[in-house]
């Protein structure tokens, strides 16, 4: 059995932001979010949240995170205070406590697999994780035998110069059995400068310690400023387009390219440079999005062309292109095969396959049908300065140059619209639309000056 504990309650005041540090966003997630979710695969028998600055900001920003429940640390005075505040929510629980950070969000779930299962083969009282840095200037130190038990653990400042050798440093996250560090908690002291009390004091009392050693130092760091947010965010990266370059992703320059963990892509799509895909997108097998792009919360279909383009909360089925310079958003659905040209927007719309609008047009609020074309120039009107209304254009019609379609408005299929028109009432099929005023010329006509 295993309980989770994450550390949350501080406010991060490096971070200078009004945001709780565990709050800000990395890769489409936020820090403690990353955390949870790194834990989930254990199957851990409870998830507790410690949350104290801005706590209610917190819990409301994990509620659609199922089975997680948030312990209060009104007044922060250190690790061990924190855990000291599980005393009463783990009442007779005999199992193993597994203590995190909220802010260190790179730990993969390999790495805690394997310090839970040492610490249980072992039967250790506790088992900390370690990491061996080429330079661990600032940090304590941790001392083992050849079997990787804890002999001494020393803080840097404390160290001798022989002990500074030492690289092996606490990474900040334990597994405890819990029958042994609930007795010790309550006897926890705040000897120290800060008047804290640590969670350090009860790892060399509780009885057998082990120190396990992360593959990768970069996993364990934490974040207290914006720099390293930076920092983790380019580890983050990396992973991630390493993941996709070995599942049959092109990637030209990645260094240009940002991807978050969200988004899904399939193999043989290509992105270009400079390009960006966010939150809940999906990409299929064949499409080529960029350069200079930006999907978010979108699902693109097969063999799709994206180029300079921003498309968010839209689906796009296969065979279109779409670009350069457009901008698809507020839900819009483009069916197949269609073309979506130069500034070009669509704002909640839908377009059946084979459609066509291939410049200069704004599309709002709009249904249309399959081999439509949009002329350039042509805009739903779909506002009266109170409310939205909705264009409904039938299959095979055109609309000429510089049309407005003034909503609510149902224009039939196999409707042709002469350029310039102004079309404010309904339009039955097979029929031509002439609205404007008629040309009028006026021969031999010259301004008269003085």
């Amino acid at each position: 059995m295993v309980v989770v504990a994450i550390l949350a309650a501080g406010k991060g005041t490096r971070m200078k932001s009004n945001l709780p540090k565990v709050l800000h966003s990395l890769g489409g997630k936020s820090l403690v979010e990353r955390v949870i979710e790194s834990v989930e695969p254990l199957a851990p028998e409870r998830r507790l949240v410690i949350v104290g600055y801005q706590s209610e900001e917190v819990k409301t920003a994990l509620t659609e995170i199922s089975e997680v429940e948030f312990v209060e640390q009104t007044v922060q005075l250190g690790t061990g205070h924190a855990i000291q505040q599980l005393l009463p929510h783990l009442k007779g629980y005999t199992g193993d406590l597994l203590i995190l950070n909220g802010d260190v969000p790179l730990l993969r779930t390999e790495t805690l697999k394997n310090l839970l299962q040492i610490h249980q083969e072992n039967q250790n009282s506790c088992t900390i994780l370690t990491a061996n840095l080429a330079n661990p200037k600032g940090y304590g130190r941790v001392f083992c035998d050849r079997d990787g038990v804890v002999q001494q653990m020393v803080e840097d400042k404390d160290c001798t110069p022989e002990q500074r050798k030492n690289n092996r440093v606490n990474a900040g996250i334990y597994c405890f059995r819990w029958s042994d560090l609930s007795k010790f908690l309550p006897h926890l002291e705040a000897n120290n400068a800060q008047k804290e009390y640590y969670l350090t004091d009860a790892v060399t009392q509780v009885g057998k310690v082990m120190a396990v050693d992360v593959e990768d130092d970069q996993e364990i760091l934490g974040i207290n400023d914006r720099l390293q947010l930076a920092t983790a965010y380019d580890i983050l990266q990396k992973r991630i387009k390493e993941k996709w370059l070995l599942a049959g992703v092109t990637l030209i320059d990645p260094a240009s390219i940002t991807i978050d963990e969200t988004v899904e892509l399939q193999p043989d799509v290509i992105i270009e440079p400079q390009t960006h895909l966010r939150g809940k997108t999906l990409i299929k097998s064949g499409s080529r999005i960029g350069p200079g792009s930006l999907i978010e919360n979108s699902q693109i279909g097969e063999n799709v062309a994206v180029q300079y383009s921003v498309v968010t909360d839209s689906f796009v089925e296969a065979g279109t292109k779409i670009g350069p310079y457009a901008h698809l958003r507020g839900h819009a659905e483009v069916g197949a095969n269609c073309r979506i040209g130069n500034f070009v927007e669509l704002k909640n719309t839908q377009l059946g396959d084979r459609t066509n609008v291939s410049h200069l047009s704004y599309l709002g609020d709009t249904t249309a049908g399959t081999q439509v074309n949009i002329g350039a120039g042509t805009i739903t009107a779909n506002y009266d300065g109170v409310k939205k209304h909705r264009t409904r254009i039938g299959d095979r019609t055109k609309t000429g140059s510089n049309s407005v379609l003034v909503a609510p408005i149902t224009v039939g299929n196999d409707v042709y619209i002469a350029a310039g028109s102004t079309v404010t009432e309904d339009v039955e099929n097979d029929a031509l639309v002439i609205a404007r005023s008629r040309q009028v010329v006026k021969p031999g006509w010259k301004r008269k000056t003085e």
